[in-house]
């Protein structure tokens, strides 16, 4: 029996996110924990599974902060080191007047990405279900060596694995870097959540063929094609569902609805007990209904990690 839900590898930070401007028209920014592996672990965990956290953060205020949060949220922390050579990565995000962001980043290096393979905590991936990780952690070396190595022993040790792209292309130095990544990473994944835009920048295509693309050509069992506030298109092979995200919410912040959305699709998949290419349609309707909903209700407050809503709240609005 394994301990762990799912153990996730990656980038750990702090997301500035602005909340008024003073008088010369500057931004005051709130520092929020985020990184996507977190935020999503941090929905996952507070929807009630077993998870831990692999990675790397700076000798530093915003470090040691980090790993306290994740300790709060009831994440697994024995896996992320503390390095005193480097900075914890910090990510600045401007918000248009709909909530949606864009990113600059402080990391040459970061912290995130100096985790080397003989740093990974081959214990946790022992003793996990599922083994989730992004291309953030692919940008650079050693972490790029670090993610390469975790997936071989996820495959080893017989644990599905699960990826989120989240592609953020002032992380890479090229956009050829990026897609060689992102090519690479799909063809290890079980499961896949990949929202539109990242699918048109990748093959020029819709949704709905990206899915069956990602089916049929990369062997992934279950996709999770994102719309951004329209909802999710979900394929397994068998079958295929749209959902719409609810309506009536104003969003103030989309930081890590994406994430929020696939902990919560994989904490409903998880409960379910399968394997995701026997998912009946009903099932997979309701796994994206809850995650659609999660993540909406979660861009009503600022930052990742903080706005996971409360499963009581995702329920009643899925009543609504």
């Amino acid at each position: 029996m394994k301990q762990y839900d799912v153990v996730a590898l990656g980038e750990l930070l702090i997301d500035f996110s602005p909340y008024s401007t003073n008088e010369a028209g500057y931004p005051v920014l709130s520092a929020n924990p985020g990184g996507a592996p977190a935020n999503f672990l941090a929905a996952l965990t507070k929807y009630g599974c077993k998870t831990a956290m692999i990675g790397k953060v700076g000798d530093d205020t915003f470090g040691r902060a980090l790993v306290r949060t994740l300790e709060e949220a009831g994440i697994e922390t024995r896996g992320v080191l503390t390095d005193p050579d480097v900075f914890t990565t910090l990510a600045f995000v401007s918000l248009d007047a709909s909530g949606n962001r864009d990113f600059s980043f402080a990391r040459k290096p970061g912290a995130d990405i100096c985790l080397t393979p003989e740093e990974v905590d081959e214990t946790l991936i022992s003793d996990t279900k599922v083994f989730h990780f992004g291309t953030l952690s692919m940008t650079d070396a050693p972490a790029s060596d670090a993610t390469r190595h975790a997936i071989r022993l996820a495959r080893k040790y017989g644990a599905l694995v699960s990826l989120d792209p989240n592609l953020r292309k002032p992380l890479w130095k090229r956009d050829e870097d990026a897609k060689n990544a992102i090519e690479w990473s799909l063809h290890q994944a079980d499961i896949v959540k990949i929202s539109d835009e990242e699918i048109g920048w990748l093959w020029g295509i819709g949704p709905e063929a990206g899915a069956e693309k990602l089916i049929r050509e990369y062997n992934v069992s279950l996709v999770y094609a994102t719309l951004g506030p329209k909802g999710c298109y979900a394929a397994n092979g068998s079958h295929c569902v749209t959902v719409q995200s609810p309506s009536g919410i104003q969003a103030v912040d989309t930081t890590g609805a994406g994430d929020i959305f696939g902990g919560s699709a994989m904490n409903r998949f998880i409960q379910y007990g399968k394997n995701p290419s026997d998912l009946t349609e009903k099932e997979l309707r309701r796994i994206v209904r809850f995650a659609c909903t999660a993540a909406s209700l979660s861009t009503q407050k600022h930052g990742g990690i903080a706005s996971v809503p409360e499963i009581a709240a995702v329920e009643q609005k899925i009543k609504e």
